[in-house]
């Protein structure tokens, strides 16, 4: 037993430091809608946020360092019709984020280093195939460019972004409800759902095939949450009999018993986890809470050690997450959430107490980089890959920003062309352009000639 405590307690000390005022971000108006996404995705390079906005949907994107009073004419990303009700940066390009709305759309979006000067209405690409809202949008973590959603039509679409086109649909078939939650696991060889029909599946979306499935996990009727952790597990919130929040641990290749079960509280907020797979952590922040509860997973029982709990005064209305290659290595910050109260967004940093000011190799081992290991065509084939791993030991430095290929003929390159927000077009857009109308070009004359050619024969005849 002490053995336990020792391998658990290098983390038992981790406390939640919420950032001064002025390193927040104030005068932001948070989404009201009831949708329950964390309404908030940060990268090293931006925080986004769902906003109310009137005449449709709409985002804010801020520079991460633009903190204090935002302005009420900040430009925003207002392509929708309708409200927004998720968005995710993609893990291979801190500029550009997808969005799924009430219109029954996904957008993806390219934002300029240095943040919006001018409201972006024109998104890379537009990806139609939803005959309900789209309520999830996850990035696959390892391939370039693959996008998966999910829509109150109970079908889940994955993407190639690249060509605009639906490659994956997992159908009514596979859910038959409302999917709560869509989770990919650490290589994207698996997806774990859970849906109304109270049911949690693993399935290999290539395949189509339901890998294995659990049937209430928790026996409350509120909605369940299930993500991937390490060693083929799977962590799910949700509620009992007596409307209890719970948390459970189980393997997927045993999914009778769970390897743990915790009740939390009689809170009626859904609990949306979040996994570090490098330091085995996972964080449980509720929608309408005030906290933030810690635990810690390890291969041997009791599995799931409870650290301790973050609280403070006001209750979050939304979270976001940053990516471990976005962190202050140099201060021993393991975690950092953004939480979305009503009018504000506030870092909370999550710290490691330690004196010395090296680098602390045992809380940072490499981590997933910015760099995808898959291309698109590469997964669809069949072949998967961990993350390519970085090392935090001199810092992150964000690479320069990488322009999201879309080859969706002339009309996009004429869009991807044209000035934006009221600047020049970049020489490689012109370059492109030149050569698509050269292509046009001998196109045109190739049909010429042959309809000359089909005019001599006629008149011959």
């Amino acid at each position: 037993m002490s053995r336990q405590v020792v391998r658990s307690s290098k983390f038992r000390h981790v406390f939640g430091q919420p950032a001064k005022a002025d390193q927040c971000y104030e005068d932001v108006r948070v989404s009201q809608t009831t949708w329950d996404s964390g309404f908030c995705a940060v990268n090293p390079k931006f925080v986004a946020l769902i906003c109310e906005a009137s005449g449709g949907g709409a985002f804010l994107v801020l520079p991460l360092g633009k903190t204090g009073r935002v302005d009420k004419n900040a430009p925003m990303v207002c392509g929708h019709t309708a409200p927004v009700l998720d968005i995710a940066w993609c893990p291979h390009n801190d500029n550009v984020i997808a969005s799924g709305s009430e219109d029954c759309t996904v957008m993806v979006w390219e934002i300029p280093d240095g943040g919006l000067t001018l409201p972006l209405r024109e998104p890379v690409v537009t990806l139609e195939g939803h005959t309900k809202r789209v309520g999830i949008v996850a990035w696959h973590p390892t391939a370039q460019n693959v996008l998966l959603s999910a829509g109150c039509d109970n079908v889940i679409l994955v993407w190639d972004v690249g060509t605009g086109a639906a490659v994956l649909t997992l159908g009514s078939d596979v859910h038959p409800d409302t999917i709560y939650s869509v989770d990919w696991s650490r290589d994207g060889a698996l997806i774990c759902t859970s849906c109304r029909d109270k049911r949690v599946r693993i399935i290999e979306p290539r395949k189509g095939t339901v890998v294995a499935e659990k049937d209430r996990p928790h026996e409350g009727t509120r909605p369940v949450r299930a993500v991937f952790v390490s060693d083929g597990k799977i962590l799910t919130t949700g509620f009992s009999r007596m409307s209890e929040r719970q948390v459970a641990l189980w393997d997927t290749k045993h999914l009778e018993e769970p390897l743990s079960l915790q009740e939390l509280d009689t809170s009626s907020g859904v609990l949306l986890p979040f996994f570090d797979p490098d330091t085995n952590i996972v964080y449980l922040c509720g929608k309408g809470d005030s906290s933030i509860r810690y635990f810690e997973i390890t291969s041997e029982a009791p599995y799931l050690h409870y650290l301790s709990m973050f609280s403070s005064k006001e209750s979050q209305r939304g979270m976001g997450y940053m990516p471990k290659r976005g962190l202050e290595v140099n201060k021993c910050e393991i975690a950092r959430f953004y939480k979305l109260h009503e009018r504000r967004c506030e870092p909370i940093a999550m710290t490691v107490p330690r004196k010395s000011d090296l680098f602390q190799e045992d809380l940072y081992p490499p981590t997933a980089g910015p760099d995808a290991a898959l291309t698109a065509e590469e997964w669809l084939k069949g072949q998967d890959a961990g993350p390519l791993l970085i090392s935090l030991k001199d810092g992150y430095v964000p690479p320069k920003s990488r322009e999201l290929r879309v080859n969706r003929g002339l009309d996009t390159g004429r869009r991807k062309a044209a000035p934006e927000a009221g600047g020049t077009p970049s020489s490689d857009a012109i370059h492109r352009l030149e050569e698509e109308m050269k292509k046009l070009q001998a196109t045109v004359r190739e049909l010429q000639k042959r309809l000359e050619s089909l005019e001599e024969t006629v008149q011959a005849k």
